[in-house]
Order: structure tokens, then sequence, then C-alpha cells
């Protein structure tokens, strides 16, 4: 994979995760595979919105620093999780939307059939159990769920997508959210 596009496109999707409230401040975190052993990741405490290709890190397999100024997120172990169980993945992102969230707070889930297009995209949504943020605890609640889920809501910690590509993954957090918008509407409405 060409690493200067994988670096645009990583900026170009945490703008696009910023503008829509999938993460507010320096929350999230979004890294592609771009080799065997090898990839781009934000780093730690840097807005999505404003970060520019030369911001972004290159680490390995073992969460190691390779490239770049700036520490590697906390949240690394849990992207090599889903890397480790899932070979096709080639890009994850993890934001915090707020009414994906507020579902986890308030124990409600999105593994029901809500729209029929969330069920043909990703299926159901489910909710990992609670990880303590920026531990190698995250890996371990993910690791089960995510060898068959794209999408995954993370108990009071937001949600996590991978996929084919940055885009893919990036679009799967805009569906999640919206499911969780219409989830939340017809529930205010019953």
């Amino acid at each position: 994979m060409d690493e200067a596009q994988a670096r645009r496109d990583i900026c170009e999707i945490g703008r696009r995760l910023y503008q829509r409230n999938l993460v507010a401040a320096t929350d999230g975190n979004i890294s592609i595979r771009v080799g065997p052993d090898r990839f781009l990741c934000t780093p730690s405490g840097v807005s999505k919105g404003f970060m520019q290709p030369e911001d972004l890190l290159a680490a390995n397999g073992q969460a190691h620093k390779l490239e770049g100024s700036g520490k590697v997120t906390s949240e690394f172990y849990t992207h090599l999780a889903a890397y480790e169980e899932r070979p096709d993945i080639v890009a994850v992102v993890h934001a915090h939307p707020p009414v994906a969230t507020a579902l986890t707070l308030a124990g409600l889930s999105l593994t029901a059939p809500i729209l029929p297009e969330v069920v043909m995209a990703m299926g159901g949504i489910p909710t990992a159990p609670y990880a303590t943020p920026g531990t190698r605890e995250g890996a371990n609640s993910i690791r089960e769920l995510i060898r068959q889920c794209d999408a995954l809501l993370l108990d009071r910690h937001g949600a996590f997508t991978v996929g084919k590509n940055i885009f893919d993954a990036y679009f799967k957090m805009e569906k999640l959210e919206h499911a969780a918008f219409v989830y939340l509407s017809a529930r205010l409405i019953q």
C-alpha cells in the first residue's frame, strides 16, 4: 500500500470523524495496515480533525513505534487484536459516537435488526464488555466478537469498526451512529 496515500486518507477520515461529531477533542484513533508488520496510526493526544500526514506514526505488530514523533495511542493494542484475529482487515476506526455510546450507558443493544441497510452491510452490532480505556484489556474484550463482526459498540467507550480499507471502516462507523440515532428516536416517540 502507498504509505503517502494512506497518511492522507487517515487525515481525511480524522476530519470527517471530527466534523460529524463522532469524536471530540483528542478522542478516537485510526490505523491502517500498510505491510506485514507495519501499521500507520494516529498518535496519542492529537485532534483527529486537525492532523497532517506528518503527524502520523508507523508502528509494528508489538505496538513499538518505528517512525514519527509522539506516542503510539494506548488503544493500539485493541487495533492489533483486530488485525491478529482478522487477516482480511486493512483498517480500524475507533470513535466515540455520542448516541451509540449513550445506548451502552443505558444498557441498550444494536444487535436487533433495526435498519435493513445496516443488517445487510454489518449484521447485528454487539457490545463488547467494558474494558478500561488505554489498557491491554481492550484487546481481550473485542477478540471474540471481532472474529465475526465488522462493527462493535464498546461498553461506555464508543465504537470500533474495521474494513477492507479506511473508507469502508469509516462508513461503517457512520452507519453505526445513524442506526443508534434511529433507534433512540423510535424509543423516544413510543
